[in-house]
């Protein structure tokens, strides 16, 4: 992906101003196949527009996706049909991404059938074998989602997604909307299907402690801009951002004794509508200079699979 852009356009009020605004301002990114890139930020920076955006359910205004080589930006829609059943995402809510009318069977035979996978007498073993790979028995098939718990609703979501036997998997904070314990059986079973189906998935979340599990690399995001990104090793072990080191900094310890420390203010962030021309992270960061109020710092790579983008590091290289 490439200087990926996304813009909307927002009123304020009835009949106020229109405005233009940019969740996705030039993001770039590379995702090897197998691996899993967690993209981590507060709510608004433009975690859900990037996940859609990379699958084509929303359309990007600028820059290019590509997918084993192919240019997905501007590919007609009887083109992309074809690759369709290799990208599929799970949403944050399950009980609002399943037809509530549908069952179990319908729901997962509806993508079987749009992509003409397999015959009808076929397919009811495919729905079996799947539902069986995410923790559900075959008794299930019949039954409508409202009889179902909120793990076994995104257990069937997650069904839904690796039925067409999909390369790219785009996981929109799954686990957000789930008791604890039923989040970490979320987690070991995406852990688990990743290496049985040899998946390559974008995991969008705003836990820290979800994104160090199942990350291979992690992209910081801020205001629809990446600021970091790096091996998980690497970020968790030299967080170079002064937002990475806020964000990590904020993470509840299991100490009452211990005392939580911010390393950078935490004020009002920025709004899209009025972006600063220099750093988006600019009023907020204790590090600032004044070459960050004039001008927007690159995603510059510092150190080996290491980039970010701060003027604090660019004349920097990190072993």
């Amino acid at each position: 992906m490439k200087k990926l852009v996304k813009t909307f356009a927002v009123k304020r009020g009835i009949f106020g101003k229109q405005f233009v605004i940019k969740p996705l301002n030039e993001v770039s990114f590379t995702l090897k196949e197998g691996e899993t890139l967690g993209v981590v930020g507060e709510s608004g920076c433009g975690k859900t527009t990037l996940g859609r955006t990379v699958i084509r359910l929303q359309k990007p205004d600028g820059g290019a996706i590509f997918f084993n080589g192919v240019d997905l930006t501007n590919l007609p829609e009887k083109e992309f049909r074809k690759l369709r059943r290799n990208m599929q995402i799970v949403f944050q809510d399950p009980f609002s991404s399943l037809n509530p009318r549908m069952t179990v069977y319908d729901i997962l035979a509806r993508p079987i059938r749009i992509h003409n996978m397999l015959s009808r007498s076929q397919e009811r073993d495919l729905i079996l074998s799947t539902l069986e790979s995410v923790g559900l028995k075959s008794e299930h098939v019949g039954r409508f989602p409202h009889e179902f718990s909120g793990g076994q609703r995104q257990r069937i979501a997650i069904a839904r997604a690796i039925i067409t036997r999909p390369r790219f998997i785009v996981l929109d904070e799954p686990t957000s909307a789930l008791d604890v314990s039923v989040q970490a059986q979320i987690m070991n079973l995406l852990k688990k299907l990743k290496q049985e189906f040899k998946l390559t998935y974008l995991f969008i979340s705003h836990d820290l402690s979800v994104i160090k599990f199942l990350s291979d690399t992690i992209a910081v995001m801020y205001l629809g801009q990446i600021v970091e990104i790096g091996k998980t090793e690497s970020i968790l072990s030299q967080m170079l951002h002064p937002y990475t080191q806020m964000l990590f900094s904020s993470i509840p310890l299991p100490d009452p004794k211990t005392k939580m420390k911010f390393t950078v203010d935490v004020s009002e962030i920025p709004s899209l509508i009025n972006l600063p021309p220099g750093c988006p992270f600019f009023e907020r960061c204790q590090y600032r200079m004044p070459e960050c109020d004039r001008n927007r710092p690159a995603l510059a790579e510092v150190k080996e699979n290491h980039s970010v983008a701060c003027f604090l590091h660019h004349s920097k290289v990190y072993t």
